[in-house]
């Protein structure tokens, strides 16, 4: 664009205009003819024309009847300001500019005052522009006017109210500049007063320190220049039609040449130039004025502002901005912190790229930020990464050579993410990049069948499948696939095909590999179209189908039943001793619609089925496959349908043949005398994980196995060489025994005698189990575990819950000695390091993923445990042993030990906290036990406990008031603990437990104040006068407990403090109080030295034994310079008389004699409890200053952090002198500046508002004043093009 003279801010608006509008409407004008209405001399000089009157009147026109000193006007009645009439959105946007044009040609200054009042009061502000200060004032003065008149009561503005008409004040907002150029677009934007006059006050707006004002006036601006591009665009084609006009008129022959249309249209062409140059002017200088500023202003929204429309410039007039000048500052601000800011870049260039005649010009830009595009796939902000997506897909729609294998790569593996947007927008960029290109020799390929086209891309997934080496997640990458890809996924008649077909003549098989690799995919689809949602991990639930979802879903499902009903048979037996196909093709018929075998007359292919199930149960052993047929008779054999008599036939004559060889092989097996071969154990074996596989789905109640499992189990207790694998299965498959005989007895038809006989199976279960916790193998023990803690909470007391008292006789209670066997397993076993159990039970060396699978088997075991204890199963005071390995084992079960904590706070906040404290007891003398009674405080096993209870502490939150019986109880058991056991080293030394009290004394910010008192007494039932006198270092946790105890407790301690670090905590000195008054003064500060040492000597004096002393007020330094406190200060200083305290008074001369024998009295009546007394004194001094030096240390850091955030403020808004935003933001030559240097903290003296300032301070805190802190490190080095 052509560079135009820069409009200055400093718009000095005439006392006197004058007009010479036409009459004619200015709404159209295709032809432009009046494009230049009102361009004369003194139009320029914005003067009206002579013999037009002043303000409010013109000659030869009558006012307009809507507008009449800036108010709308209904029938001649007053009713609404422009901004208000903008916000109703009652009124549509076309007759309200109408009414303003209307208004602007009667008296153009005040319908601009008006305008001008709109985007005032559009930016929150109170206040308005009055007609003088319209004439009289700059820009600066109005700007600053209205920043004083702003709401102190609320930092919100409207456009981030919240609320519907707020949402929609803003479209009316931006509709009504949109609308207001277009329809001046004529003739009053040329008019070299209006556009003028606007543009110069939303620049200057726009560069306030008031967010407000920055916000609303870039919003306005950026709208503005839209609807000038639009303007360009529409000057741009018709100087092109106008030309073409005049080129076919000049190249006709002489004779027909019309010599005054080829003028006319020179001259229309010459008034299109003149419009557009100066269009290009006013764009020139928003861009400038407005653009290049606030795309790096500190508000995020304002940045997105900018760069939201400039995408738009570049997409409606690309042939002005679509270059590297324009496309430079998108690029740049990809590098973003703010998400928002980032996705509003993305969203511009994917409008760019969508059109492929404008990504072919952005080759360029392309190769220089294509890394970081690429980059931004795995953005930390979802959106933003799923619209960098979206964009490659684009990109690689333009051109398949941009994009590298390894840009293709990192975008590949994003179809396993576990955010579903993002999976599925890299599932399109997949499909697009390997399924979409189709070669001339694939257009004559057959649609269905191993030879289609279908049948290629089936493959190409499958080998993808295959080389991202992640084969257990099929299903995310079907759903990753499905919206882009399901018509490719739901032709099952292809893939039938590629697994039962022969190849044909050169033609590639599969590889045995890949047929897995495609029974797993055809499985994910098959159940993708039939439960119609996201796997595992992908959306929050299942949502509502539409109606045309639900018939695509019936037909889908009907399709699969009528091919599968079919093929399936054929594919189980060619596949019948694979044991992972046949256990993914075993799950197809539960997506079956079983109606269609009888509709369909299917039957002969069901029995077909049946046969393969048998089979398949025979010759497999695998638990996975056996409770795969498990669960298909389950679904078969459903009441509903027709087919149940056939399938369950066949079911109860499979089921008899496998408990009469059961009982068979036992009674070999367990044969006298005899010592059973492997081949018998085998059988035995076998056998029984069929049985148990069956027994989970089905009840198999009336083949009666329990006799047979308990002989089996007692068995192996008593011999001790039963096959671990046989013990294993027996206690699963009496375990469903059990679970079953209590569904039929939870019946209320069942008979007395069935409960009876289920109480009795289940106690002598549970005795066996307990049995088996003792066995020596490891895996025989956990399964004995598992069952006994899921037995436990079956039939523990909330059995009989729901109305369900008839099972009462059923509640098992565990004993202590089962309690103590299964808390022993869970520390033996669970609680172990990785070191010690690095072998698997078969004897190789745990890999990395055996590891991971040992540790989720230990916290299963865990929380099986854990579960006893939430539900009152097992006393919660078990929990300690739990609850100590807190921090040793964080990493492992942090999590499990955490929410068990929470819910047996639930449950009962008192015993909880018992149970806390008994936990660290534990661990207290477990260190005692191994480092001895001397205990030595920086141990590193003593510093875990304290660690542990400050963990444990921060569990019981901020409401003191919910936990206080609870923190009390706390502090009682381990005031009790701490004095239980005397010092084995006699009479005079601390008792063995007192270094509990350092731990303790994490606690004690937990209590309330009035509470701290009261513990304080109970500790001092255990003191006796001789531990209050004791200072060696072994006391240490019982003076530290104390003194925790008496924090908070003393206001006038505390008052020392406030009052010393209150002065100068005031950040502006013109709105901070005086020192003096910042301080806390003691009621009559005239006496209140020489009456507290009276009172505390008093009290000294009068106390029996020094136990149950206070901390000291420390009154006579309260008026003392904190500066001149001496470590050195002895008692007597420390309490000093009041002649000192007051020099001004002078004293009497015998009162001074007076005062030195009382002086010389105290001396000599100093004793050993009065040293004691002054040893507590001095650590409360010392105390005091620790707190002091670090209050100061704070309010320094706080000082430093300040100075670097606030800018020399003197007369900032006056001359429109740059704002702060504009220093904070990223300089365009490859350089930042320290905006940092020379600011002087002392001198902010700008009266913005007090609302205003928080905010605005808030906002632009110290981390905005660095550039680098809005765009990242790697903006930092992008150059210009």
């Amino acid at each position: 664009m052509i560079a135009a003279q820069d409009l200055h801010t400093e718009f000095q608006f005439p006392q006197e205009a004058e007009s010479q509008l036409s009459s004619d409407t200015d709404l159209e004008d295709p032809d432009g003819k009046n494009a230049k209405i009102g361009k004369g001399v003194a139009s320029r000089r914005g003067k009206k024309a002579p013999g037009d009157k002043t303000k409010g009147g013109a000659t030869g026109r009558t006012p307009g009847p809507s507008w009449v000193n800036g108010h709308h006007q209904e029938n001649g009645t007053e009713s609404m300001t422009l901004f208000e009439v903008v916000k109703m959105g009652k009124s549509a946007t076309q007759s309200v500019v109408d009414d303003w044009i209307e208004a602007y040609k009667n008296d153009r200054d005040v319908a601009l005052l008006d305008l001008i009042n709109f985007f005032i009061q559009c930016s929150g502000c109170k206040g308005a522009v009055s007609g003088e200060m319209f004439r009289n004032m700059q820009n600066s003065e109005i700007i600053r006017k209205m920043t004083e008149e702003f709401d102190e009561d609320s930092g919100d503005y409207p456009l981030t109210l919240s609320g519907p008409q707020w949402k929609k004040f803003r479209t009316s907002f931006c509709d009504f500049i949109a609308v207001l150029v277009r329809q001046c677009q004529y003739s009053i934007i040329y008019d070299e007063y209006m556009m003028d006059t606007v543009i110069s006050l939303l620049t200057g707006l726009s560069d306030s320190q008031v967010r407000a004002f920055r916000h609303t006036s870039t919003l306005a601006a950026m709208k503005l220049m839209t609807a000038l591009v639009n303007v360009a665009l529409n000057l741009s084609i018709n100087m092109d039609n106008t030309q073409r006009q005049y080129e076919a008129e000049r190249n006709k022959v002489v004779a027909k040449r019309a010599n005054d249309r080829l003028e006319l249209l020179l001259q229309k062409r010459k008034e299109l130039q003149e419009n557009q140059d100066e269009i290009e002017n006013m764009m020139n200088a928003i861009f400038k004025g407005v653009f290049v500023h606030r795309y790096r202003d500190a508000i995020a929204e304002i940045r997105a502002i900018c760069i939201e429309e400039i995408g738009m410039w570049m997409k409606l007039y690309s042939d002005a901005f679509l270059n590297d000048s324009y496309l430079k500052y998108v690029g740049w601000t990809m590098h973003d912190k703010q998400g928002e800011v980032r996705l509003k870049c993305l969203t511009a260039l994917q409008g760019l790229f969508y059109n492929r005649e404008l990504g072919i010009r952005l080759e360029l830009f392309t190769s220089r930020f294509k890394d970081r595009i690429v980059s931004m796939t795995l953005d930390k902000e979802y959106d933003v990464a799923v619209q960098a997506i979206k964009l490659l897909t684009l990109i690689l729609q333009s051109s398949d050579e941009v994009l590298t294998a390894e840009d293709c790569e990192s975008v590949y593996h994003l179809v396993y993410s576990a955010h579903r947007p993002i999976a599925v927008s890299a599932g399109e960029f997949l499909f697009k990049k390997l399924f979409s290109h189709q070669g001339p020799a694939e257009e004559g390929l057959p649609r269905r069948g191993r030879q289609s086209l279908n049948g290629s891309l089936i493959k190409t997934t499958v080998f993808f499948f295959l080389e991202s080496e992640l084969h257990e997640h099929g299903a995310y990458l079907v759903d990753s696939l499905w919206e882009c890809g399901s018509e490719l996924l739901k032709d099952w008649e292809t893939m039938i095909s590629l697994l039962l077909d022969e190849p044909m003549q050169g033609e590639e098989a599969l590889t045995d590999r890949q047929e897995t690799a495609l029974v797993e995919i055809m499985l994910c689809a098959v159940r993708q179209a039939c439960e119609c949602h996201p796997p595992v991990g992908r959306g929050s639930g299942k949502r509502v189908l539409t109606a045309k979802e639900k018939k695509t879903q019936l037909d889908d499902r009907t399709r699969i039943t009528e091919m599968f009903a079919v093929a399936l048979p054929l594919l189980l037996a060619k596949y019948c001793v694979d044991i992972d196909k046949v256990t993914n093709l075993l799950q197809i018929p539960k997506y079956f619609d079983l109606d269609i075998y009888t509709t369909g007359r299917l039957e002969k292919h069901l029995d077909a089925l049946l046969r393969q199930i048998w089979e398949v149960q025979d010759k497999h052993t695998d638990t996975e496959v056996l409770e795969a047929c498990s669960t298909t008779y389950h679904y078969l054999c459903n009441e509903e349908f027709t087919i149940y008599n056939r399938v369950d036939i066949t079911r109860s004559q499979l089921l008899d043949e496998l408990v009469d060889k059961f009982n068979r092989l036992l009674e070999d097996f367990l044969q006298e005398g005899e010592e059973p071969d492997e081949d018998d154990a085998y059988q035995v074996l076998s056998t029984l994980k069929k049985i148990s596989a069956f027994h989970n789905a089905h009840d198999l109640s009336k083949w009666d196995l329990f006799t047979s499992n308990y002989r089996l189990l007692n068995t192996g207790l008593q011999n001790g060489d039963m096959p671990e694998q046989i013990v294993i299965h027996a206690m699963q498959c009496t375990h469903y025994i059990i679970l079953w005989h209590l569904a039929k007895v939870s019946d209320s038809s069942s008979l007395k005698g069935d409960m009876a006989t289920l109480r009795k199976q289940m106690r002598a279960f549970c005795l066996m189990c307990q049995r088996y916790l003792n066995s020596i193998n490891t895996a025989v023990k956990e399964q004995a575990f598992t069952i006994l803690c899921d037995l436990l909470l079956i039939f523990s007391h909330q059995i009989m819950a729901s109305g369900r008292e008839q099972l009462e006789p059923l509640v098992y209670t565990p004993d202590a000695s089962l309690q103590a066997e299964l808390l022993n397993f869970i520390l033996d076993q669970v609680f172990i390091d990785q070191d010690d159990d690095n072998n698997s039970t078969d004897g190789q060396p745990d890999d990395e993923a055996s590891k991971i699978e040992a540790l989720h088997k230990r916290r299963n075991l865990l929380a099986a445990y854990c579960k006893l204890i939430i539900y009152n199963v097992v006393e919660m005071n078990t929990g300690a042993d739990i609850f100590k390995q807190y921090m040793r084992y964080y990493n492992d079960y942090g999590d499990i030990i955490k929410e068990t904590m929470s819910k047996t706070r639930q449950i009962d906040k008192i015993q909880c906290a018992k149970t806390l404290i008994l936990s660290l007891q534990m661990l207290f003398n477990e260190m005692l036990s191994e480092h001895g009674i001397n205990v030595d405080r920086s141990l590193s096993a003593f510093c875990g406990i304290k660690e542990l209870a400050r963990r444990f502490s921060l569990t019981f939150g901020l409401d003191q008031l919910k936990t206080r019986e609870a923190i009390a109880m706390l502090h009682k058991d381990g005031i009790e603990f701490a004095f239980k056991d005397p010092s084995p080293q006699g009479e005079g030394s601390p008792p063995l437990n007192l270094a509990f009290l350092d731990v303790l004394s994490e606690f004690s910010s937990k209590l309330m104040r009035q509470d701290k008192k009261t513990v304080h007494l109970y500790l001092e039932r255990f003191m006796t006068f001789q531990m209050a006198l004791q200072r060696e270092d072994c006391w240490l946790p019982l003076i530290s407990y104390r003194n925790s105890l008496q924090a908070g407790t003393d206001d006038d301690t505390m008052s020392v403090v406030s009052g010393i670090s209150s002065r100068g905590s005031s950040v502006r000195s013109k709105k901070s109080k005086p020192a003096a008054a910042s301080k806390r003064k003691l009621p009559e500060e005239e006496n209140s030295c020489s009456s507290s040492d009276a009172v505390w000597m008093n009290r000294e004096q009068n106390m029996q034994t020094p136990v149950m002393m206070h901390s000291p007020h420390l009154t006579s330094t309260v008026l003392r310079d904190p500066k001149k406190m001496r470590s050195e200060d002895s008692y007597t200083a420390a309490y000093s008389i009041a002649a000192e305290q007051h020099p001004h008074q002078p004293l009497h001369p015998q009162q001074q004699q007076q005062q030195q024998q009382q002086t010389h009295h105290q001396h000599q009546a100093v004793d050993y409890n009065t040293q004691v007394t002054w040893m507590l004194t001095q650590r409360q001094q010392a105390e005091a200053r620790q707190q002091q030096e670090r209050v100061s240390m704070h309010y320094a850091k706080m000082r430093n952090h300040m100075q670097q955030a606030i800018r020399r403020g003197t007369g900032l808004m006056e001359d429109d002198e740059e704002p702060i935003v504009e220093d904070v933001m990223m300089s365009s030559e490859d350089r930042l500046e320290d905006i940092n240097e020379g600011m002087d903290f002392d001198t902010m003296d700008i009266d913005l508002p007090a609302s205003k300032n928080r905010r605005e301070r808030t906002e632009l805190k110290p981390d905005y004043f660095d550039p680098s802190s809005i765009m990242d490190d790697s903006v930092l080095n992008v150059s210009m093009f």
